[in-house]
């Protein structure tokens, strides 16, 4: 890589992080606690509570196509979240099963209020509609800190991630931030990317109709030292239940 590209693409991502930390200032007298989960690609040191499940839904949309997902997640055993889902994609008039979510999540340290979490997860991601039926293998340690009882988090993972069709394997990190705004409203910004290449930024909010149960969500990203036409947002419907399972 050229010095110069390299100081380019270190200064956005500096950037990207600056823009973070100067979120996580400004919303420093938010009065709630936050509930990480879509949009944000960055994950949480959080599981859905024991014998409770999940349910988050949403529509990715770039200049190209859009894609429509279904997670669904339960925690039956206490500390094991499993996730099995997937997402269809439209494009060109034409519709597939793109991509298919298996998922587990388990936590080594709870998060408390003021203070911090670990845990860990791994998963694949099935890409239908191929000939090799190309699939990737990942796995990663999310981390979280709290700040004023949980009204302010940051978040940061790093992990790793194995290509089939690529033949490759590569490192991948994430760091966020979200704060509440008012009691309803939780905002959030993220930079996330690979070991190579550009990183890629996003910022969003969680609107909580039901407090704790739904929320409405939505997300504007786009890569550093990209065209304006490599941008995607998205928006979402996330449902969160009450201990029910045996």
């Amino acid at each position: 890589m050229a010095m110069g590209t390299l100081v380019r693409t270190t200064t956005r991502a500096a950037h990207g992080i600056g823009i973070i930390a100067l979120l996580l200032t400004l919303l420093s007298i938010s009065s709630v606690p936050l509930f990480a989960g879509h949009p944000m690609v960055t994950d949480d040191a959080a599981i859905v509570e024991d014998k409770a499940c999940q349910l988050e839904s949403w529509m990715d949309r770039n200049a190209e196509s859009a894609t429509y997902w279904m997670l669904p997640a339960c925690n039956f055993t206490g500390n094991l979240e499993l996730t099995v889902g997937g997402g269809w994609t439209h494009k060109a008039r034409s519709t597939r099963n793109s991509q298919i979510v298996l998922q587990g999540k388990t936590i080594f340290k709870s998060l408390d209020a003021n203070g911090w979490g670990l845990g860990l997860v791994a998963g694949t991601l099935w890409h239908q509609g191929t000939d090799r039926r190309a699939y990737e293998l990942y796995s990663y340690l999310p981390v979280s800190l709290s700040f004023k009882d949980d009204r302010i988090m940051v978040h940061g993972n790093l992990g790793w991630n194995r290509d089939s069709e690529k033949q490759a394997s590569h490192l991948q990190w994430d760091i966020a931030t979200e704060a509440v705004v008012i009691k309803p409203l939780s905002l959030f910004a993220e930079v996330f990317g690979k070991e190579q290449g550009h990183p890629s930024f996003q910022f969003g909010f969680w609107y909580w109709i039901v407090p704790e149960r739904m929320n409405i969500n939505a997300a504007y990203g786009n890569r550093f030292g990209t065209p304006a036409g490599g941008y995607w947002f998205s928006v979402g419907l996330s449902f969160f239940s009450i201990p029910f399972l045996p």
